[in-house]
Protein backbone atom coordinates (compact mmCIF):
# COMPACT_ATOMS: atom_id res chain seq x y z
CA UNK A 1 0.00 0.00 0.00
CA UNK A 2 1.24 3.46 -0.84
CA UNK A 3 2.44 5.86 1.97
CA UNK A 4 -0.30 8.43 2.86
CA UNK A 5 2.31 11.23 1.97
CA UNK A 6 2.87 9.57 -1.48
CA UNK A 7 -1.00 9.60 -2.07
CA UNK A 8 -1.23 13.07 -1.49
CA UNK A 9 1.60 13.78 -3.45
CA UNK A 10 0.22 11.83 -6.77
CA UNK A 11 -2.96 13.13 -6.29
CA UNK A 12 -2.31 16.75 -6.28
CA UNK A 13 0.06 16.26 -8.95
CA UNK A 14 -2.55 14.76 -10.87
CA UNK A 15 -5.06 17.41 -9.97
CA UNK A 16 -2.72 19.64 -10.99
CA UNK A 17 -2.03 18.09 -14.41
CA UNK A 18 -5.90 17.19 -15.21
CA UNK A 19 -8.35 19.05 -13.26
CA UNK A 20 -9.64 16.25 -12.05
CA UNK A 21 -9.07 12.88 -9.85
CA UNK A 22 -10.44 9.82 -9.28
CA UNK A 23 -8.84 8.73 -5.62
CA UNK A 24 -7.83 5.04 -5.53
CA UNK A 25 -10.21 4.33 -2.32
CA UNK A 26 -13.96 4.07 -1.85
CA UNK A 27 -16.12 5.33 0.97
CA UNK A 28 -17.24 2.05 4.00
CA UNK A 29 -19.55 0.33 2.56
CA UNK A 30 -22.16 1.48 5.33
CA UNK A 31 -21.87 5.51 4.34
CA UNK A 32 -23.32 5.15 0.86
CA UNK A 33 -26.15 3.04 2.13
CA UNK A 34 -27.44 5.87 4.57
CA UNK A 35 -26.74 8.43 1.75
CA UNK A 36 -29.48 6.59 -0.38
CA UNK A 37 -31.46 6.05 2.47
CA UNK A 38 -31.76 10.01 3.33
CA UNK A 39 -31.65 10.94 -0.43
CA UNK A 40 -34.82 9.13 -0.72
CA UNK A 41 -36.19 10.96 2.40
CA UNK A 42 -35.43 14.24 0.76
CA UNK A 43 -36.90 13.03 -2.53
CA UNK A 44 -40.01 13.01 -0.45
CA UNK A 45 -39.86 15.89 1.44
CA UNK A 46 -39.94 17.98 -1.56
CA UNK A 47 -42.39 16.20 -4.10
CA UNK A 48 -42.92 19.72 -6.20
CA UNK A 49 -38.66 19.34 -6.97
CA UNK A 50 -37.44 17.36 -9.78
CA UNK A 51 -34.54 15.18 -8.42
CA UNK A 52 -32.02 16.69 -10.71
CA UNK A 53 -32.66 20.42 -8.65
CA UNK A 54 -32.43 19.46 -5.03
CA UNK A 55 -30.45 21.52 -2.96
CA UNK A 56 -29.55 20.85 0.34
CA UNK A 57 -30.17 23.85 3.09
CA UNK A 58 -28.25 23.79 6.48
CA UNK A 59 -28.43 27.00 8.09
CA UNK A 60 -31.33 26.17 10.33
CA UNK A 61 -34.15 28.55 8.53
CA UNK A 62 -37.28 28.16 7.69
CA UNK A 63 -36.36 25.83 4.13
CA UNK A 64 -34.12 23.43 6.37
CA UNK A 65 -35.31 20.17 7.27
CA UNK A 66 -33.69 17.22 9.56
CA UNK A 67 -32.56 15.11 6.40
CA UNK A 68 -30.58 18.43 5.04
CA UNK A 69 -28.85 18.51 8.64
CA UNK A 70 -27.67 14.68 8.28
CA UNK A 71 -26.14 15.59 4.92
CA UNK A 72 -23.93 17.55 6.56
CA UNK A 73 -23.01 15.04 9.06
CA UNK A 74 -22.15 12.95 5.88
CA UNK A 75 -19.52 15.72 4.58
CA UNK A 76 -17.51 15.29 8.17
CA UNK A 77 -16.45 12.18 6.91
CA UNK A 78 -12.62 11.47 7.46
CA UNK A 79 -12.49 9.91 4.08
CA UNK A 80 -13.79 12.23 2.01
CA UNK A 81 -12.23 15.28 4.46
CA UNK A 82 -8.37 13.41 3.97
CA UNK A 83 -9.13 13.48 0.20
CA UNK A 84 -10.06 17.37 -0.24
CA UNK A 85 -6.80 17.93 1.74
CA UNK A 86 -4.65 16.43 -0.40
CA UNK A 87 -5.56 18.85 -3.46
CA UNK A 88 -6.73 22.17 -1.37
CA UNK A 89 -4.13 21.80 1.79
CA UNK A 90 -5.09 22.00 5.37
CA UNK A 91 -7.44 24.63 5.70
CA UNK A 92 -11.29 24.24 3.99
CA UNK A 93 -14.89 25.54 3.86
CA UNK A 94 -17.77 23.56 2.55
CA UNK A 95 -20.53 25.87 1.37
CA UNK A 96 -22.57 23.85 -0.16
CA UNK A 97 -23.92 20.89 -1.33
CA UNK A 98 -26.44 19.63 -4.14
CA UNK A 99 -27.83 15.96 -4.88
CA UNK A 100 -27.74 15.30 -8.88
CA UNK A 101 -30.28 12.93 -9.51
CA UNK A 102 -31.00 11.16 -12.58
CA UNK A 103 -34.45 9.09 -12.27
CA UNK A 104 -33.98 5.90 -14.48
CA UNK A 105 -35.67 6.25 -18.36
CA UNK A 106 -36.19 9.93 -17.66
CA UNK A 107 -33.12 11.42 -15.92
CA UNK A 108 -31.69 14.95 -17.49
CA UNK A 109 -28.75 15.87 -19.34
CA UNK A 110 -26.24 18.31 -17.89
CA UNK A 111 -24.71 20.69 -20.50
CA UNK A 112 -21.13 21.23 -20.70
CA UNK A 113 -20.31 24.01 -18.00
CA UNK A 114 -17.67 25.30 -15.64
CA UNK A 115 -18.48 25.41 -12.01
CA UNK A 116 -16.92 28.87 -12.08
CA UNK A 117 -19.68 30.43 -13.76
CA UNK A 118 -22.03 29.97 -11.23
CA UNK A 119 -19.91 30.67 -7.80
CA UNK A 120 -19.38 34.05 -5.68
CA UNK A 121 -15.95 32.62 -4.80
CA UNK A 122 -13.02 35.13 -5.49
CA UNK A 123 -10.77 34.17 -5.84
CA UNK A 124 -12.01 31.37 -7.54
CA UNK A 125 -11.00 28.21 -6.20
CA UNK A 126 -13.32 25.46 -5.80
CA UNK A 127 -12.74 21.53 -5.38
CA UNK A 128 -16.08 19.56 -5.68
CA UNK A 129 -16.35 16.69 -4.88
CA UNK A 130 -18.97 13.91 -6.63
CA UNK A 131 -19.98 10.83 -4.53
CA UNK A 132 -21.69 7.78 -6.58
CA UNK A 133 -24.62 6.43 -4.90
CA UNK A 134 -24.94 4.36 -7.63
CA UNK A 135 -22.99 2.45 -10.01
CA UNK A 136 -22.45 5.54 -12.52
CA UNK A 137 -21.68 4.58 -15.60
CA UNK A 138 -22.21 5.45 -19.79
CA UNK A 139 -25.56 3.80 -20.01
CA UNK A 140 -26.52 5.99 -16.98
CA UNK A 141 -25.58 9.18 -17.64
CA UNK A 142 -21.73 9.59 -15.86
CA UNK A 143 -20.01 12.95 -15.60
CA UNK A 144 -18.29 13.24 -17.83
CA UNK A 145 -15.05 16.06 -18.37
CA UNK A 146 -12.06 17.35 -20.50
CA UNK A 147 -9.06 16.81 -19.39
CA UNK A 148 -6.74 19.48 -18.75
CA UNK A 149 -9.23 22.51 -19.51
CA UNK A 150 -8.72 24.00 -16.10
CA UNK A 151 -5.33 25.26 -17.54
CA UNK A 152 -5.32 28.82 -17.51
CA UNK A 153 -7.55 29.68 -14.89
CA UNK A 154 -10.35 31.68 -17.25
CA UNK A 155 -14.39 31.44 -17.20
CA UNK A 156 -15.12 30.58 -21.01
CA UNK A 157 -18.33 31.99 -22.95
CA UNK A 158 -21.60 30.07 -21.64
CA UNK A 159 -24.69 31.03 -23.40
CA UNK A 160 -28.23 31.30 -21.28
CA UNK A 161 -30.89 28.19 -22.33
CA UNK A 162 -34.50 28.07 -22.42
CA UNK A 163 -37.05 25.12 -21.49
CA UNK A 164 -36.35 22.74 -18.90
CA UNK A 165 -35.09 19.62 -20.25
CA UNK A 166 -31.65 20.02 -18.98
CA UNK A 167 -30.69 20.15 -15.52
CA UNK A 168 -28.57 24.01 -15.66
CA UNK A 169 -29.85 26.96 -17.67
CA UNK A 170 -26.22 27.47 -18.94
CA UNK A 171 -24.18 25.64 -20.65
CA UNK A 172 -20.80 26.54 -23.00
CA UNK A 173 -20.53 27.77 -26.11
CA UNK A 174 -20.01 24.60 -28.94
CA UNK A 175 -17.07 26.75 -30.17
CA UNK A 176 -15.66 26.79 -26.35
CA UNK A 177 -14.50 22.88 -26.33
CA UNK A 178 -13.61 19.94 -28.65
CA UNK A 179 -16.19 17.31 -27.02
CA UNK A 180 -14.18 14.35 -28.95
CA UNK A 181 -11.45 14.61 -26.06
CA UNK A 182 -13.98 14.35 -23.08
CA UNK A 183 -13.47 11.66 -20.65
CA UNK A 184 -16.44 9.55 -19.07
CA UNK A 185 -16.01 9.18 -15.15
CA UNK A 186 -17.36 5.56 -14.90
CA UNK A 187 -17.60 5.28 -10.97
CA UNK A 188 -18.47 2.32 -8.62
CA UNK A 189 -20.85 3.01 -5.90
CA UNK A 190 -19.47 4.30 -3.02
CA UNK A 191 -16.35 5.60 -5.37
CA UNK A 192 -15.71 9.70 -5.73
CA UNK A 193 -14.19 11.90 -8.19
CA UNK A 194 -12.82 15.40 -7.43
CA UNK A 195 -12.81 18.32 -10.09
CA UNK A 196 -11.58 21.63 -10.60
CA UNK A 197 -13.57 24.87 -10.25
CA UNK A 198 -12.95 25.99 -14.20
CA UNK A 199 -12.77 22.29 -15.60
CA UNK A 200 -15.38 21.63 -18.53
CA UNK A 201 -17.83 18.71 -18.11
CA UNK A 202 -21.27 17.92 -18.17
CA UNK A 203 -23.15 14.61 -18.68
CA UNK A 204 -25.55 12.67 -21.16
CA UNK A 205 -29.73 12.41 -20.01
CA UNK A 206 -30.23 9.19 -17.99
CA UNK A 207 -32.18 6.91 -20.81
CA UNK A 208 -30.93 3.47 -18.77
CA UNK A 209 -33.31 1.55 -16.37
CA UNK A 210 -30.77 2.00 -13.29
CA UNK A 211 -31.10 5.46 -11.57
CA UNK A 212 -27.83 7.72 -11.32
CA UNK A 213 -27.59 9.05 -7.80
CA UNK A 214 -24.82 11.45 -6.87
CA UNK A 215 -23.92 13.40 -4.11
CA UNK A 216 -21.71 17.18 -4.92
CA UNK A 217 -19.86 18.64 -2.42
CA UNK A 218 -18.56 22.27 -2.44
CA UNK A 219 -14.87 23.00 -0.87
CA UNK A 220 -13.03 26.26 -1.10
CA UNK A 221 -9.78 27.02 0.59
CA UNK A 222 -10.17 29.61 3.51
CA UNK A 223 -7.40 31.93 1.39
CA UNK A 224 -10.44 32.82 -0.90
CA UNK A 225 -13.83 34.55 0.09
CA UNK A 226 -17.08 33.73 -0.24
CA UNK A 227 -18.03 37.26 -1.63
CA UNK A 228 -21.88 37.31 -0.46
CA UNK A 229 -22.30 40.62 -2.44
CA UNK A 230 -21.59 38.69 -5.54
CA UNK A 231 -23.78 35.89 -4.73
CA UNK A 232 -27.06 38.69 -4.76
CA UNK A 233 -25.54 40.28 -8.03
CA UNK A 234 -25.39 36.84 -9.52
CA UNK A 235 -28.79 35.58 -8.69
CA UNK A 236 -30.10 38.50 -10.65
CA UNK A 237 -28.21 38.27 -13.73
CA UNK A 238 -28.27 34.63 -14.18
CA UNK A 239 -31.76 33.85 -12.05
CA UNK A 240 -30.01 31.79 -9.47
CA UNK A 241 -31.14 30.50 -6.17
CA UNK A 242 -29.14 33.69 -3.43
CA UNK A 243 -25.92 32.15 -3.03
CA UNK A 244 -25.95 34.62 -0.43
CA UNK A 245 -27.86 32.97 2.13
CA UNK A 246 -25.93 30.24 2.45
CA UNK A 247 -23.84 29.02 5.86
CA UNK A 248 -20.14 28.28 5.34
CA UNK A 249 -18.64 25.87 7.43
CA UNK A 250 -15.03 25.30 8.71
CA UNK A 251 -13.84 22.14 8.34
CA UNK A 252 -10.80 22.16 9.14
CA UNK A 253 -7.62 24.62 10.04
CA UNK A 254 -8.40 28.45 10.32
CA UNK A 255 -9.89 31.12 7.68
CA UNK A 256 -6.61 32.29 5.73
CA UNK A 257 -8.77 35.58 4.36
CA UNK A 258 -9.97 36.86 7.89
CA UNK A 259 -13.05 37.66 5.85
CA UNK A 260 -14.96 34.73 5.53
CA UNK A 261 -18.72 35.26 7.42
CA UNK A 262 -19.33 31.79 9.27
CA UNK A 263 -22.79 33.15 10.52
CA UNK A 264 -25.59 30.68 10.50
CA UNK A 265 -28.09 31.18 7.82
CA UNK A 266 -30.66 29.03 5.94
Amino acid sequence: MAHPHSLKSQDSIAFARDGYIVPDCRLPDVLPRDMQESLQRLIAENPQVRPEHLVLRWGGGEDALPTHQKFLEYVRAPEILDVVERVLGPDIICWGAHVFCKPAGTGLAVPWHQDGQYWPIRPLATCTVWIALDDSTTENGCLRVIPGSHHGQKLRAHRKLEGDDAVLNQELLASEYDESTAADLVLAAGQMSLHDVFLLHGSEPNNSPHPRRGMTLRFMPTTSVFDRDIARAQAKEFALADHSLRTLYLMSGVDRSGRNDFRMRR
